[in-house]
C-alpha cells in the first residue's frame, strides 16, 4: 500500500502542448492517502482513464511527477509500481479453474505451494469464491468473473493500489450494489488503496471516501461525497452530482443584495453593484431535496405542478415558478399533488447557494 501524490501531473497526446486546450489531463495536484477509497467521476473524455493509466504506468505524463510514499515513480515501469488494475471487461484465463486463476500471479513470483494455497484460500474467502474454487472460470457469471479479476490483483501482498477502470459496467444492475459493498468490505479488511473510474455518480458516491469530479481534462472538485452534494464548488459539480441535479435560478441585484424572485429570498453579498436588475454573472442554486412544497400558505411564492414522477417512496415534481423558471423538487410527501395544481415554495436560507460566473461564492 502507498500514499499516491500527483504533483503538477498533466498529459497531452500531442507532441508539443501549446495551450490548455491541448491537454487531455491538465496539470493537477492531488494526494491520495494510503488505505482509502477514491473515485474519478466525470463524463466520457474528461481525462479519468488518462489519469489512471499514468498512475499504473501504461502512460508517461507530459508534465509533473507521480510519487508513491514520497518516491518518484514518474518514469518507473508498471512492474516496479506494484499496481493491480481491473478493467471494464474481466481479464482471466477461461481455461483455468478459479483456484488456478488466483494462484497464477503468485506462481509467477515463485512462491512455494503451501504459501500460495494459504493466500488463495484467504482471498477466496474475502470474495465469497471458496465454494467455486474448483470450477472452470468459463462457466461463471459476469460478476463472478470480475471478482476473479479483482482477486488476481488482491492475491499479491505487495500491491500499492488497486485501480478499477469502470469494472461494474458489464455487471447486471441488480448485482452492482452487492459488488460495490464487497469492494468496500475488502478495502476495510485489507487496507489497500482503491481508485475507481466511473461516469456513474451513484457508483462513485456509494463507493468512495473521496470523489474527484472531472470535466474537460480538469479536476473541478475533490472531496467527500457529502461535501460535493452540499457545497459544490461550481455549477458543473452541482449539476453533475445529484439526481435530479441542482436547480439554478435567476438572481437580481439591488443595493448589494441578491434577490431570488422565484423563491422570495434575499442574501446580502459584498462587492455587488447598486443598480437593480438581473445579474448575468450570478445565480442561485438549491437542491431538489431542499425545496419544501407548502399547501395552504398563499403568502409564499407560488409554483404550478407540470409533471410528477413516481419513484416508489419518493416523487419528483417538475414545477413552473412565478418567474417562468423550471424547478425540480424531490419529496416523500404531497402524494395528492397532481399536474395543474398550485403550491407554495419554501427553502431554508442555509440551503441556498450563490454562484458568480459559475463558481460558488462564500457568504
Amino acid at each position: 500500500m502507498a500514499e499516491i501524490v500527483l504533483k503538477g501531473l498533466g498529459h497531452s497526446y500531442q507532441a508539443e502542448a501549446k495551450s490548455d486546450a491541448d491537454y487531455a489531463l491538465k496539470p493537477v495536484n492531488l494526494t491520495w492517502e494510503d488505505g482509502k477509497t477514491y473515485a474519478l467521476l466525470g463524463p466520457s473524455g474528461c481525462g479519468k482513464t488518462t489519469m489512471l493509466n499514468i498512475i499504473s504506468g501504461l502512460l508517461s505524463p507530459s508534465d509533473g511527477q507521480l510519487l508513491f510514499d514520497g518516491k518518484d515513480m514518474t518514469r518507473a515501469s508498471t512492474a516496479e509500481r506494484n499496481i493491480a488494475q481491473v478493467f471494464q471487461f474481466p481479464v482471466i484465463y477461461t481455461t483455468k479453474s478459479v483456484r488456478q486463476n488466483l494462484a497464477f500471479p503468485l506462481e509467477c513470483r515463485n512462491w512455494d505451494a503451501a504459501r500460495i494455497a494459504k493466500r488463495v484460500s484467504h482471498i477466496a474467502e474475502l470474495l465469497d469464491l471458496t465454494d467455486i474454487l474448483g470450477e472452470p472460470a468459463r462457466r461463471l457469471s459476469a460478476d463472478q468473473k470480475q471478482l476473479i479479476s479483482l482477486g488476481r490483483g488482491l492475491v499479491r501482498d505487495d500491491v500499492s493500489a488497486v485501480l478499477l477502470d469502470e469494472p461494474l459496467t458489464v455487471i447486471d444492475p441488480q448485482m452492482k450494489f452487492g459488488l460495490r459493498r464487497k469492494l468496500r468490505e475488502i478495502n476495510r479488511a485489507t487496507g489497500i488503496t482503491m481508485i475507481l473510474v466511473t461516469h456513474d455518480q451513484s457508483e462513485a458516491m456509494s463507493f468512495a471516501d473521496e470523489v474527484v469530479v472531472m470535466k474537460d481534462g480538469r479536476v473541478q472538485q475533490s472531496g467527500p461525497p457529502e461535501q460535493l452534494f452540499t457545497r459544490p464548488q461550481n455549477e458543473f459539480v452541482g449539476y453533475f452530482i445529484g439526481s435530479p441535479p441542482l436547480n439554478l435560478l435567476t438572481a437580481e441585484t439591488s443595493n448589494g443584495t441578491l434577490h431570488c424572485p422565484a423563491l422570495g429570498l434575499s442574501v446580502t453579498m459584498r462587492g455587488r453593484g447598486q443598480d437593480r436588475g438581473q445579474d448575468d454573472g450570478a445565480k442561485f442554486g438549491v437542491r431538489p431535496e431542499h425545496v419544501h412544497l407548502v399547501e395552504g400558505r398563499p403568502e409564499l411564492p407560488r409554483a404550478k405542478v407540470e409533471r410528477v414522477e413516481n419513484l416508489g417512496i419518493e416523487r419528483i415534481f417538475t414545477l413552473r415558478t412565478g418567474t417562468n423558471e423550471t424547478l425540480k423538487v424531490k419529496s416523500r410527501r404531497h402524494h395528492s399533488l397532481r399536474p395543474g395544481a398550485e403550491t407554495g415554495l419554501s427553502v431554508n436560507d442555509s440551503d441556498l447557494l450563490v454562484f458568480s460566473d459559475g463558481q460558488l461564492v462564500c457568504r
